[in-house]
């Protein structure tokens, strides 16, 4: 019959299956209940039972209207004999050809894709311009989470120096610097994107030792002082003349190449995004060996990234301030931002609450350097001013008495204080171990075939930011704690990079953190569901309940 799936099964004599057991569901690209019209069943013993020939029609329509593309039906039964002996339950895959995917449909499906492994089976598959166009939206979405921020301070402060210089910014000159800027960024991101997928080196990582992170720090902090007006950071007069004219003039202090070694600086130390589409490029690369597609893709992707620095750069000349008392004003915000990526840096080498102080003493610092205990009332956007000002104030003080207390969240400050204990604390501590650090893969693979339940295993590490956002916002929602009691949890921290943490990325083929992958109740490792960067709760809980009903 057009338009439905006819499925039969044929039992033979002196055997049934209670009709409980028969069931029919869509196991891919999701997990999918079906319900179907069966056949009468009759009593059997008092249970209710099939026998002989069990036709089920399945209208196309019901799994369409619900799934766009292929999928995969799966008809799972137990038989068992009039005599009374049962039988395994026996489970049948059939893969079918869904809708064809618009070219919207298919971006849209794969931005919401959290696996890497599934974004190398379109890199394999659909056409060199799809994947490049794919790249770039994944790229425009990057733009919009933390990733990017930290690099808009750095490229403002950036035109903001030319035109302390020059008198003036224009629109073409502030776009030009910003071009310039996110080339670099993205020229950085592909070459190391494209060592590593062909060597398996982990440029970024190896950029997060404490020597390097101390020495941009302190580079940071310079900068925020000369922004501040303490001193002027300049080279010497002769080298600075030669980089001008070699930069025909365009830039200001430090030329088209101090451009250029800020935008590649920041690509590497700033931003470490290593989300799924990222991953995806990358391993596809190690896999294939086109790095040709995997470049442009990484290129791309980080051109998208790169937007909204290209608009500040379009703004400068028209709505940042003319010299003067307000681009004053405007180079000390500047100066605390770089302060901020100061500390931001640090945290990657820092304790925590010695982290925490010092955004403690940065927000309280910027209280007072706002004047909010001055006399002067002041009026209108000043009086808004000063309450800003007053919630660095709160806000830095909460942080304070947080760290001193032994608090390390930045969201829960207080958490020391109150009655119930963080759920973090209950999720990520793996019950078999006190310890995170110094995981081998014969050491994971121990504990998984000790778990009686499906495992989690989440490798992090402290220099990653969307590790962080994970353990404050994903881990303690209530939704996934109701779903993590059916798991056993395993955290794995890969700060100190070692041959045996490489080894596990290896092992599982991953690439970064954070990596969330996942065991069934027989020990087998599941590639699919493996999800890659930041996840918000109601998508994990809803992931983590698709892979138990899966599983059952």
């Amino acid at each position: 019959m057009r338009g439905h799936i006819e499925t039969h099964i044929m039992i033979a004599d002196t055997i049934h299956i209670y009709e409980d057991s028969l069931h029919y569901r869509i196991i891919q690209p999701k997990n999918l209940e079906l319900s179907v019209k069966k056949p009468l069943a009759h009593d059997f013993e008092g249970d209710k039972v099939f026998d002989g020939l069990i036709s089920v029609s399945i209208p196309k329509e019901e799994i369409e209207s619900q799934i766009i593309g292929d999928y995969t039906l799966e008809i799972e039964f137990q038989g068992c004999s009039d005599a009374g002996i049962c039988y395994q339950p026996i489970k049948k895959t059939f893969a079918f050809k869904g809708v064809e995917l618009s070219t919207l449909d298919k971006i849209k499906q794969l931005v919401k894709e959290g696996n890497a492994a599934k974004i190398v089976d379109v890199l394999v598959h659909e056409s060199f311009f799809f994947v490049l166009f794919l790249f770039f939206i994944f790229g425009l979405l990057l733009s919009l989470t933390p990733c990017i921020f930290p690099m808009i301070p750095i490229l403002s402060s950036i035109i903001i120096s030319q035109q302390n210089k020059s008198g003036k910014a224009s629109m073409m000159q502030g776009f030009t610097t910003s071009f310039i800027y996110v080339l670099s960024m993205a020229l950085t991101y592909t070459i190391v994107g494209l060592i590593a997928g062909l060597v398996g080196a982990d440029l970024q990582t190896a950029m997060q030792n404490v020597w390097v992170l101390s020495l941009f720090s302190a580079v940071f902090v310079a900068l925020a002082f000369s922004l501040f007006g303490y001193f002027e950071i300049g080279l010497p007069s002769a080298l600075q003349s030669k980089l001008n004219k070699m930069s025909n003039d365009a830039q200001g202090q430090g030329g088209m190449w101090g451009t250029v070694i800020m935008g590649a600086l920041s690509a590497l130390i700033v931003g470490p995004c290593t989300a799924a589409p990222i991953s995806g490029a990358v391993i596809f690369i190690s896999h294939t060996g086109d790095a040709l597609l995997g470049g442009a893709s990484l290129f791309v992707m980080s051109m998208g990234m790169g937007v909204p620095l290209l608009l500040v750069g379009l703004g400068a000349g028209k709505f940042m301030p003319r010299p003067g008392g307000w681009m004053t004003r405007i180079s000390q915000v500047f100066g605390v931002m770089m302060l901020a990526l100061a500390i931001f840096m640090l945290s990657r080498i820092l304790p925590a609450g010695m982290t925490m102080t010092l955004w403690a003493l940065l927000f309280m610092g910027t209280a007072i350097y706002m004047d909010i205990f001055g006399h002067k009332e002041g009026e209108g956007a000043m009086r808004l001013f000063k309450l800003l000002g007053m919630t660095f104030m709160l806000y830095g003080t909460s942080l304070f008495i947080g760290a001193i207390s032994g608090s390390t969240s930045f969201i829960r400050p207080f958490e020391k204080f109150t009655q119930s204990s963080t759920l973090v604390n209950t999720v990520r501590v793996n019950p078999q171990n006190n310890t995170h650090l110094g995981y081998s893969v014969e050491r994971l693979m121990k504990e998984v075939k000790a778990s009686s339940k499906p495992v989690v295993v989440d490798f992090g590490k402290d220099s990653c930011t969307a590790c962080i956002e994970l353990e404050e916002i994903t881990f303690p929602h209530v939704k996934v704690q109701a779903q993590l009691q059916h798991f056993t949890f395993i955290k794995i921290d890969l700060t100190a990079n070692s041959d045996e943490d490489k080894a596990l990325l290896k092992k599982f083929e991953l690439f970064g953190t954070p990596n969330i992958i996942f065991f069934d109740t027989n020990n087998s490792y599941l590639p699919k569901e493996s999800l890659t960067g930041f996840v918000n709760p109601e998508a994990f809980a809803e992931h983590l309940k698709e892979i138990l009903q899966s599983l059952d």
